[in-house]
């Protein structure tokens, strides 16, 4: 059925009977765009109204699907090929509107995915419940797209979609928990503790450690190792830890920005401070802006104070003296006390900074009150 020719053949009767696309399109209750959209050879006009355009014409429906006047010796064999192309165009129609039907339902289910993955909360259960869903129905549109498939191969092409599909959206997770230090979605198992959450996926595990507190940091575990010596301290371990703040070690204090960044990075920065430096005695001063009663839940103070003045003396190679001023007291400590009175402090400054005897002897301990409340007593002068 050629389209280009009933939309000449039309525009010429049209102007034959001496009207506009405007006068002919009232006629039949319709907009002009869809006489324009005729005449330009896009499209064929809905059967519910082609009797009346042909009683307008003054043709007949075999004419117009002609796209001319049939003589009558060739009535018959033009009816039944039009009879035919009207048959083939009907279904092309009906083809295309079903394509574009599963098409919108695939990207439909596409856009429930996105919207599971921006609304919902990562730890959320319903993020990934409705991520799944999004994935299904975007299956099922995909695979109806085309028609003519066999029902094989709708379920393998369904599969195949699906499969493609859900290890995406695992990639996309782990990026997405890699890179923003963020729970996973698609976790099968969520174990709750007092300070530590573990999600276990298939593939790797994360520990959510000190969880809704300042403190708070996670821990990829893709090699499934940490099945009981999970790194626990009670800082943050991505700012505190060696691994991140090893690379402000100094042999001089007094390199004010090597000396802000370290101090930034380590416990208790969070509530703010200051800090000056004296040349002279190779001494460090931190004006904390909190009381120090204030934090010394579960002796945060004094994990604290222990752990940056450690790390302080390991990492600056020439500082003697740190100075921790609070609203409520001033604490002090020499290098001369922590090398006496920390254990191991030695192992720690083995031959440049040895990571492993920091978390060892540092960062573990951290946990041991005991070992943290007796430590703070010998070293500290109040």
């Amino acid at each position: 059925m050629n389209q280009e020719k009933i939309g000449k053949f039309i525009a010429t009767l049209r102007k034959e009977q001496n009207l506009t696309q405007e006068q002919l399109a009232e006629k039949l209750g319709i907009t002009y765009k869809a006489v324009s959209k005729w005449e330009c050879g896009k499209g064929l006009p809905d059967a519910s109204i082609m009797m009346e355009l042909c009683k307008i014409l003054k043709i007949t429906v075999n004419d117009l699907l002609s796209g001319e006047r049939v003589d009558k010796e060739d009535y018959q064999k033009k009816l039944e090929k039009n009879i035919i192309d009207t048959i083939d165009y009907t279904d092309k129609k009906v083809s295309e509107k079903n394509k574009l039907i599963y098409e919108m339902i695939m990207f439909f289910g596409l856009g429930l995915i996105f919207i599971a993955f921006t609304i919902y909360p990562n730890d959320s259960s319903w993020g990934s419940i409705h991520s799944i869903i999004g994935l299904l129905i975007s299956t099922f549109g995909f695979v109806n797209i085309k028609s003519g498939k066999t029902i094989l191969k709708k379920v393998f092409f369904g599969i195949g979609y699906f499969m493609i599909g859900f290890i995406l959206l695992l990639l996309l997770d782990y990026s997405n928990v890699v890179l923003n230090k963020v729970a996973p979605r698609f976790s099968y198992l969520k174990e709750t503790g007092d300070t530590m959450i573990i999600y276990k996926t298939p593939f790797y595990n994360v520990y959510r450690i000190n969880r809704n507190t300042k403190n708070e940091y996670y821990i990829i575990d893709t090699k499934k190792e940490y099945t009981e010596n999970i790194p626990i301290t009670p800082f943050n371990r991505d700012k505190s830890g060696i691994d991140n703040i090893i690379q402000y070690k100094n042999k001089y204090v007094g390199n004010n920005s090597n000396d802000s960044h370290l101090i930034d990075n380590l416990p208790l920065a969070e509530y703010g401070y200051v800090f000056k430096i004296d040349s002279e005695n190779l001494g460090l001063t931190i004006d904390y802006h909190i009381t120090d009663w204030y934090v010394n839940e579960s002796h945060y103070l004094e994990k604290s104070l222990l752990y940056n003045s450690v790390s302080i003396f390991a990492l600056i190679d020439n500082v003697e003296q740190i100075t921790f001023n609070f609203s409520g007291n001033t604490y002090t400590v020499s290098r001369k006390q922590i090398k006496e009175l920390y254990p191991n402090f030695k192992d720690i400054v083995n031959n440049g900074i040895n990571q492993n005897n920091f978390n060892k002897y540092l960062e573990n301990k951290m946990n041991d009150d005991n070992f943290v409340e007796n430590t703070f007593k010998k070293i500290f002068v109040n």
